[in-house]
């Protein structure tokens, strides 16, 4: 490769890794790395930013980084790029969760590629959505976009389901706001400083519902004590869906990501949003009780709350000069 190649292909896989740094991550905390040659681009944990008492195990930072995985997956893809990517390549080095080794010649169409202006778009919605059903074909193609990245997305669709889910996450949450190391992580990781760029700005928390229904909504309401706020609820006839895949562990988590992200920016093409509702899965016992009560032939990893909502404000990002690291070779 020429050293003028060399240099345009950094170029490029510098605008991927501002691509993948658009993901979304629990509770803002953006843990990843990005280590990029003219060849290769390197995606990496950054255990730093770990939430010690919501996520012990890194499920939610794995999940988390696989959804910037996909991003790079459909930025390549757009600049019709050929690439291979091989996740957990060193088993020495278990931070360095994927690499994508960029070829010389030209990729085809892929359908990756109109997924790429929803990247900017897409966006968490914490709020109250508007009550409109989510047409079975969208369910449809939101459980396909999963199914593409090997995981499972399933709606929720009877009374004793939802019910089922909702108790469990009210139980959940209880649990959650009960322990004091929690409360102050969130504490740590909520901000009203506008010019923060991570955690989740008091912008997006959740308004006080009209009425009070099933299903808890985190909502990062720190005003005084640092503890939740009275309830905020979601409306329990919304559209919820569960994801999950059929292992379980490190790779299936970084997998989960990859399928979350791939069926997000699939709503969002559709003009659609989600709200992720994770309480039930980062407590071990609820998490179990999830899928023994509800039957589930896979490991469930997040509940979405999919519909349309009014438009929410941009999350807060870092400096994508702080995320990169640029070696010649």
């Amino acid at each position: 490769m020429t050293t003028t190649a060399a240099r345009e292909q950094t170029a490029l896989l510098h605008r991927v890794a501002a691509q993948a740094s658009l993901a979304p991550s629990v509770h803002n905390t953006q843990p990843w790395r990005f280590r990029i040659t003219p060849t290769t681009f390197e995606l990496r944990a950054n255990r730093e930013r770990r939430l010690h008492v919501l996520d012990p195990t890194s499920r939610q930072l794995l999940i988390s980084c696989g959804c910037a995985l996909f991003n790079a997956r459909v930025a390549l893809a757009a600049e019709r790029k050929s690439f291979v990517v091989e996740r957990f390549p060193d088993p020495n080095d278990p931070d360095l969760l994927a690499r994508l080794t960029v070829a010389d010649h030209r990729a085809p169409w892929t359908p990756l590629v109109r997924l790429e202006p929803a990247i900017a778009r897409r966006h968490t919605n914490r709020r109250e959505f508007f009550e409109r059903e989510v047409p079975e074909e969208i369910q449809w193609e939101l459980s396909n976009a999963a199914a593409q990245e090997n995981a499972t997305l399933v709606a929720l669709e009877t009374r004793e389901a939802r019910n089922t889910a909702a108790r469990l996450l009210q139980e959940a949450d209880a649990a959650e706001n009960d322990n004091p190391a929690y409360l102050a992580e969130l504490r740590e990781w909520t901000t009203s400083i506008a010019t923060r760029r991570d955690g989740v700005t008091s912008r997006s928390f959740p308004m006080e519902s009209r009425e009070p229904n099933d299903v808890p909504i985190r909502d990062f309401g720190v005003k005084v004590s640092g503890q939740m706020s009275p309830v905020r609820d979601s409306d329990a006839e919304q559209c919820l869906m569960i994801l999950g895949t059929v292992e379980d562990g490190p790779y299936a988590w970084l997998r989960a990501g990859e399928a979350l992200q791939r069926l997000w920016l699939e709503a969002t093409r559709l003009d659609y949003v989600a709200g992720l509702i994770t309480q039930v899965i980062e407590v071990k016992r609820t998490r179990k009780q999830l899928r023994a009560e509800l039957g589930l032939p896979f490991y469930p990893h997040l509940l979405l709350r999919i519909g349309q909502a009014a438009p929410n404000v941009p999350t807060n990002r870092r400096p994508i000069e702080d995320l990169v690291e640029v070696v010649d070779s």
